[in-house]
């Protein structure tokens, strides 16, 4: 039997610095998608503006990683995480380029050390749920 890591008390909301950071993170993720070949299948998902899907995502991840609950007071009948990709065929390739790039971006905004494996891992389990194809 394998024994889960021990989680740091604080928070990813709190060890980014709170919201401020994971837009930082969001903005690295968005900016790593955009310009990187390898993840044109999903990039093809977005429109050519990014601002509105930087948001939604920013602010479903603070409350996502400990913080406030903003997304749903920022943009009320917005569906879930679940429903609003549930439009696009999101299968292992689309979650492995997810996945790509968030790491990229966890490499040019950083979590503390003691989040890198955790959020890496609830990212990928984050991933693993959406697929739909």
């Amino acid at each position: 039997m394998s024994v889960a890591p021990e989680l740091p008390t604080r928070s990813p909301y709190e060890a980014f610095g709170g919201e401020a950071g994971i837009r930082r993170l969001v903005d690295a993720f968005y900016d790593v998608m955009d310009g990187d070949p390898a993840a044109a299948g999903i990039r093809a998902m977005h429109g050519d503006d990014l601002g509105a899907i930087r948001q939604r995502l920013a602010d479903w991840l603070v409350g996502w990683m400990g913080g406030p609950p903003v997304y749903g007071q920022r943009h009320p009948g917005r569906p879930c995480i679940m429903s609003a990709h549930a439009p696009y065929a999101i299968g292992a390739e689309e979650a492995g380029q997810w996945m790509a790039c968030m790491r990229k971006a966890m490499l040019l905004e950083p979590p503390p050390a003691d989040w890198r494996a955790p959020l890496e891992e609830a990212f990928r389990r984050m991933c693993e749920s959406l697929r739909n194809h």
